[in-house]
Formats: structure tokens, sequence, C-alpha cells
């Protein structure tokens, strides 16, 4: 920082010095903020990612939670020696059967036996 009376005494004196020293000060002031703000960004952007992550997460933990209790809800509610839960079973593996040919897997998962 520049002392008042010698800036006074400059400005007097010569005024391209005086002119110089202002210029000093002005860009010493937007390195010492952009510094500021570079520090205040690091120490935010963690905090934004943690919202980040947490967010994402407790959506699909709400989503994942909203679509499997109802179905698992009405799944366990329909009787087990019906047509309708034979045709949904033989769907469920045929779907799968047909998913694990598209992706190359090909054999069927473990503990299933063959129709």
């Amino acid at each position: 920082m520049t002392n008042p009376e010698t800036a006074q005494e400059s400005v007097a004196g010569d005024p391209l010095s005086a002119v110089a020293d202002a210029m000093q000060q002005a860009a010493s002031s937007v390195q010492e903020g952009a510094t500021a703000a570079r520090d205040a960004a690091e120490k935010a952007l963690p905090s934004v990612g943690l919202f980040a992550n947490r967010f994402l997460y407790t959506t699909c933990y709400a989503v994942s939670y909203g679509v499997v209790f109802p179905m698992a809800l009405v799944a366990f509610s329909v009787p087990q020696n019906n047509p309708l839960v034979h045709g949904m079973i033989d769907g469920s593996r045929a779907a799968r059967s047909k998913v694990d040919e598209i992706l190359g897997g090909g054999g069927q998962p473990a503990g299933e036996e063959s129709a």
C-alpha cells in the first residue's frame, strides 16, 4: 500500500507516476479478489458435490421404493396357484431369456431349469 503523503507528493510532482501507482493498486486489488474468489470456490466445491451425490441417492431410492413396494404388495396379495401367477412367471422367464439372448449371455441363470 502506498503512503497517502507519498501519493500526494507524486501527484504534484509527476502525474504519470501517480497514474502508474493507481494502476498498480488496482491490479493488486483485482489479483487479491481473484485469489479470494478461487479460495471460496475451492471450499464450496466439495459441499456442492456432496449435495449432488446425496440428492441423486435420495431420488433414486425414492423412485425405486415407489416402484418396488407397490409391485411387491400386489405380487404378495395374489394367490400363488392360479393361471395369472403362472402366466406372469412364464412371461418373466421368457423376458429374462430374451434379455440374455440380446446381451449375449445365452445361458439361463443358475438354479433355473428349462421347461
